[in-house]
């Protein structure tokens, strides 16, 4: 699936990152109201949480990688470890803050958890279907 990747022409990525972001502010308040109404305003917070830090995450990916691309004349393995580490630094804290809020409040955990999950289905959906549209296999 990733060789697939670099054969998309260069709005592809512009345009997976955007409809992933509606599609989850979308899906994430409907996710929010059906909380609410269940009388879980907690867990309502959570999947803000979530979806706010799945946001921001994949916005500092993004920075990170228009920053990293150069000339070509940067050692690639360098570039993917440093591109690495930032990313599991940043999964990291992510991580440590969704454990933080399960043992804080459970309904306010497992919310974050929901927040996170709800927005890497549609990535994952998003790219796929850019990948089916185009043709690349």
């Amino acid at each position: 699936m990733m060789s697939g990747l670099s054969g998309l022409e260069g709005t592809a990525l512009v345009k997976v990152l955007r409809r992933t972001v509606v599609s989850a502010l979308v899906v994430g308040g409907a996710a929010i109201i059906l909380t609410l109404f269940l009388a879980a305003p907690l867990a309502a917070v959570g999947i803000a949480l979530g979806l706010g830090m799945a946001i921001v995450n994949l916005r500092f990916l993004d920075a990170g990688v228009a920053k990293v691309q150069t000339g070509g004349e940067t050692d690639r393995k360098v570039l993917r470890r440093a591109m690495g580490t930032k990313s599991v630094t940043r999964l990291g804290v992510i991580t440590v803050i969704a454990v933080g809020l399960l043992f804080l409040n459970g309904a306010l955990g497992i919310g974050t958890v929901i927040g996170l999950v709800i927005f890497q289905m549609l990535f994952v959906a998003n790219v796929g279907r850019v990948l089916v549209s185009s043709g690349v296999s």
